[in-house]
C-alpha cells in the first residue's frame, strides 16, 4: 500500500471525532432568532447537513443572496456553533488507532470539512494529529458542500490521485452520494444514522476499528474492476533474475 496507488479521504465530525448534531441545529435556530427569521423546521435542518453555511443560507433557508450578508451570517452561525461546542474534541472509538495504521502503511490521507480553515486547524492541533494529513480541504476551498462532490474531487487532486483510487469515509447519505458522484468508494460510519439507513455505501461500520487495511485493498480492487481502470503501475526495484529460476510473485506480495 506504500506504493502510492490508494488515497483515503476522511470527513472530520462523526468520523474522526465525536459529533453532536443537535449543536448544529441549535446554532441555526439561534441565528434565525437573531436575524428575526422563522425557525427552520426539522426537515429543512436535515437538508442543511453537510452544506456550506453560505449555501444553506442562500439556497435552502433563502434568507439572503447578498454576498456580504451571506458572509456575515455564515460567520455568525459558526461563532454560535463554536460557543456551544466549547472547543472540546474527542476521538471517536477506534479512529485514532485506524489513522495510525494507515500512517504505518504510508497511505496518504486528506481531511475534508465545511468548517472554516482556522476552526479545523485549531481542532486538529488540539488533539495532536496535524502531521497525519497530506491535504486539508475546508469551506474556503470549495464553492459548494455536499452532496456536490467538489470537496472530494479537490482533496483527490491535492493527494495527486485520480478519484477512482480514493476511498471516502463519511457518516451520511449525502457523503455517500457525493463520493459516488466523484467516482470514489465510500465507507459509511454509523455515528448519527443507523446502519440500515446507510445501505448505499460500499461498506458500513459502527467505528473505524471494524475495518482493516486489507478491507481497503479489497474495496480498491473492486473499484478498479468496476470502473474498468487499468491496474496502477508499481515502482519496484529491478533485480537480476536467475535465468534458471521460474520464481513467481503473487499480487498480494507486491502490495503488502
Amino acid at each position: 500500500m506504500g506504493c502510492g496507488w490508494l488515497g483515503v479521504i476522511f470527513e472530520w465530525e462523526g468520523v474522526i471525532i465525536e459529533d453532536n448534531p443537535d449543536l448544529e441545529k441549535q446554532a441555526w435556530l439561534a441565528l434565525a432568532q437573531e436575524e428575526g427569521k422563522s425557525p427552520p423546521p426539522a426537515f429543512v435542518l436535515c437538508r442543511i447537513e453537510g452544506v456550506k453555511n453560505e449555501q444553506a443560507i442562500s439556497e435552502i433557508l433563502c434568507w439572503s443572496r447578498d454576498p456580504s450578508q451571506l458572509r456575515r451570517m455564515a460567520s455568525r452561525k459558526e461563532e454560535i456553533y463554536q460557543a456551544l461546542q466549547g472547543g472540546i474534541y474527542r476521538f471517536r472509538s477506534g479512529s485514532q488507532e485506524f489513522v495510525n495504521v494507515l500512517m504505518s502503511h504510508k497511505i496518504p490521507m486528506a481531511l475534508v470539512s465545511t468548517r472554516p480553515r482556522q476552526t479545523l486547524e485549531t481542532a486538529i492541533g488540539a488533539i495532536g494529529i496535524e502531521e497525519f494529513f497530506s491535504a486539508i480541504v475546508t469551506a474556503e476551498d470549495v464553492h459548494r458542500g455536499k452532496p456536490d462532490p467538489e470537496m472530494f474531487v479537490y482533496a483527490a487532486q491535492l493527494l495527486n490521485f485520480i478519484p477512482e483510487r480514493c476511498i471516502v469515509f463519511g457518516n451520511s447519505n449525502q457523503t455517500v452520494e457525493a463520493a459516488h458522484d466523484a467516482r470514489m468508494k465510500c465507507v459509511a460510519v454509523a455515528s448519527k444514522h443507523p446502519v440500515y439507513e446507510l445501505g448505499a455505501a460500499d461498506m458500513v461500520v459502527r467505528s473505524l476499528d471494524e475495518i482493516s487495511v486489507v478491507d481497503l485493498k479489497n474495496l480498491a480492487d473492486t473499484e478498479l474492476a468496476e470502473f474498468g481502470s487499468v491496474e496502477p503501475e508499481l515502482e519496484m526495484e529491478e533485480e537480476e533474475e536467475d535465468p534458471y529460476s521460474s520464481k513467481s510473485v503473487a499480487a498480494d506480495d507486491i502490495f503488502w
